[in-house]
């Protein structure tokens, strides 16, 4: 169960994303009148360039963002920070407004819930670690990668052009 730290701080997340997808702040609103698990967090990391972005190759989703379950006691951007760290050895900054807040089914025997989608921006030359059998690696942001969620490759290059544009993230 989501402790209620853990899913004010996922409302008032939700709230300042700049990309909102499948009617998620209305759905969280519903959804945190009753039971709600699990939450989940990702990082979209994009170079200083704005030309690379760091996925991690999922043994079931195929390419996707550092990312994972919010553990009890945790709050969303706890956790992309800490699944940042064991997805790819990589510590980050995240900025300070989330990239976007979505709902999705992360496996099969999980109904629908609420993904916060933080970003960071960070060197590639810095050396990737992270778990073994998921691998990380930095893909130029206009190649194509295989996943699960397809969707995923426009909200990120468009969210990575936006913060290379230099406008404010709100002003999606």
């Amino acid at each position: 169960m989501i402790d209620q730290v853990t899913l004010e701080a996922a409302l008032a997340d939700a709230r300042l994303a700049a990309l909102e997808f499948d009617g998620a702040r209305a759905w969280l609103e519903d959804a945190r009148q009753g039971p709600m698990e699990p939450l989940a967090a990702e990082v979209w990391v994009t170079d200083p360039t704005f030309s690379h972005v760091l996925l991690v190759e999922h043994r079931v989703r195929g390419w996707v963002p550092p990312g994972g379950k919010v553990e009890l006691g945790e709050t969303p951007r706890e956790a992309a920070a800490r699944e940042l760290w064991e997805e790819t050895g990589l510590r980050g900054e995240l900025l300070p407004a989330p990239a976007a807040v979505a709902v999705r089914s992360y496996r099969a025997d999980w109904s629908a819930t609420l993904g916060l989608s933080y970003a960071a921006v960070i060197g590639r030359d810095v050396p990737l670690g992270g778990e073994s059998g998921q691998s990380p690696r930095w893909v130029v942001l206009d190649e194509e990668w295989e996943s699960v969620f397809p969707e995923d490759r426009d909200r990120i290059r468009a969210h990575v052009r936006r913060l290379a544009s230099g406008q404010s993230v709100g002003a999606y």
